[in-house]
């Protein structure tokens, strides 16, 4: 199995929002595939959010309610994207070491 600083931060939260973390020598297997693709997607969405948030923000009249909205889905894109970053951060890291 891999050692503890090898697990993969998973893209999605456990019970009570704590963190989930894989432990699989298996890059190819089924809960990687998961979280490769379910990453993808979060970031499908926060690409297509933040062209949203440009119109919506270029547009007039907006409503306090649209705006807060529009920080409300921001801000749970930021947090999947972030939580991508770090996970991807700490895969690079590891193939890092790997390779020296």
């Amino acid at each position: 199995m891999t050692a503890p600083n090898e697990l993969r931060l998973l893209p999605w939260s456990g019970p009570e929002g704590k963190p989930c973390y894989l432990n699989t020598d298996d890059k190819a297997g089924c809960m990687s595939r998961l979280a490769d693709n379910i990453e993808a997607v979060q970031l499908g969405t926060a690409a297509e959010l933040l062209e949203h948030a440009s119109d919506t923000l270029d547009a007039q009249g907006q409503s306090p309610e649209d705006l807060r909205r529009l920080a409300k889905e921001l801000t749970r894109a930021l947090r999947d994207v972030l939580r991508v970053a770090t996970s991807r951060g700490h895969l690079l890291a590891v193939s890092d070491t790997d390779s020296s």
